[in-house]
C-alpha cells in the first residue's frame, strides 16, 4: 500500500500554480490537457513575433493545446480551451524539431507551461542548434522556470496585470500578479541578455498587452518593469481583437495606446518594441486546426 501511495503522488501535477494535483495520466487538468504533449498548430517561418525572436529565417512556432489561464479575450480561446490539437510523443517531438531547426532562427514554444516535464525530456534527448523561446503568460512557478531553464534561451514572457485582481476578473486566476512577477524576476536572473547583432541568443523580453479601457494597468505594469527590470527588452504591444466572448468588446483606440507610449517614455524604458496599429486585427489571428 505505501509503495502505491508514493506512485501516486509523483503523478500529482504541480507544474504550474493552480496546483491541480491532480494525474493527468488518467483525467485533465485546469489547463484541459492530459500529460501528453498535444500540439494545436505549427507555423514554419513565422514572422510575427519580435525581430529578436524570428531573425532572418523565421521562428518554428508551435502553438500547445490547452493553457493554465483563462482569459476571457483571448484571441487563441479555440485552442487555450483545449479543444483541439494533435499529440506527439518523445521521439515525435524530438524529429519535429531537429528535422526543421535548420530552416529557422529560433523554435518557439507558445503556451508551454502545462508540457513543462514532458519538454524537459525531449530537450534532454535532442537538444537543437538554433534558440528555444519559452513563450509564456508568465503564471508560473519558480520551480518550474528553474526546471526550463535548462533547455530554454531565450523566455517570451507576458506581464498581463498589475495586480491580482484584474487576474481574477480576466483570467479566472487570482494571484496572477503574484506568481509572474517572481517568475519573471527568476527569468532574467538566469538568462542575461546575449545577442548577435539584434538576434537574441539568449535573454528575455517582456511582453504587454494594452487592453481597451484599462489603460491604468498598463501605467501600473510599465511602473513595475521600471523598477525590477529597466534594461530588457520590453514589447509594448496594441494588437488586441475582441473576440465576442468578453466584456472587452471594442478595439483600443490610438490614443489609449499614445498615452501609454507617453508613460513608457516618461519611464525612458525604451530597449525593446512598439506595434503597428494594424495588428489589431483578425488577419493576424492563426487559424488553427491545420499545420502550415
Amino acid at each position: 500500500m505505501k509503495k502505491s501511495i508514493q506512485q501516486n503522488q509523483t503523478q500529482t501535477c504541480t507544474t504550474c500554480p493552480r496546483n491541480c494535483k491532480i494525474s493527468r495520466q488518467i483525467q485533465t487538468g485546469f489547463c484541459n490537457e492530459f500529460n501528453t504533449i498535444r500540439i494545436s498548430k505549427i507555423i514554419k517561418n513565422f514572422e510575427w513575433e519580435e525581430p529578436c525572436i524570428t531573425g532572418d529565417k523565421g521562428t518554428l512556432a508551435i502553438f500547445f493545446s490547452g493553457c493554465n489561464l483563462r482569459c476571457d479575450y483571448c484571441q487563441n480561446y479555440e485552442i487555450s480551451r483545449g479543444g483541439v490539437g494533435q499529440t506527439y510523443t518523445i521521439d515525435e517531438f524530438c524529429k519535429l524539431i531537429e528535422e526543421n531547426q535548420y530552416s529557422h532562427s529560433s523554435i518557439d514554444l507558445v503556451t508551454p507551461t502545462h508540457f513543462s516535464k514532458q519538454l524537459a525530456m525531449c530537450f534532454e534527448k535532442f537538444k537543437p542548434s538554433i534558440p528555444v523561446v519559452w513563450n509564456t503568460n508568465s503564471y508560473e512557478t519558480e520551480e518550474n522556470i528553474s526546471l526550463v531553464s535548462k533547455f530554454v534561451d531565450v523566455f517570451l514572457a507576458d506581464f498581463k496585470y498589475s495586480n491580482d485582481q484584474l487576474g481574477q476578473q480576466f483570467s479566472k486566476c487570482n494571484d496572477y500578479f503574484s506568481k509572474a512577477l517572481p517568475a519573471i524576476k527568476l527569468m532574467c536572473k538566469l538568462k542575461p541578455d546575449i545577442l548577435d547583432g539584434e538576434f537574441m541568443k539568449q535573454g528575455v523580453v517582456i511582453r504587454h498587452l494594452v487592453l481597451p479601457g484599462y489603460t491604468k494597468n498598463s501605467f501600473e505594469v510599465l511602473d513595475q518593469i521600471a523598477e525590477h527590470f529597466e534594461n530588457r527588452k520590453i514589447s509594448l504591444m496594441s494588437q488586441f481583437t475582441p473576440n465576442g466572448k468578453s466584456s472587452l468588446n471594442r478595439k483600443l483606440t490610438p490614443i489609449e495606446y499614445k498615452a501609454v507610449v507617453a508613460h513608457m517614455q516618461k519611464l525612458n524604458l525604451i530597449n525593446g518594441y512598439l506595434q503597428q496599429f494594424d495588428s489589431a486585427s483578425e488577419a493576424f489571428v492563426p487559424k488553427f486546426g491545420e499545420n502550415n
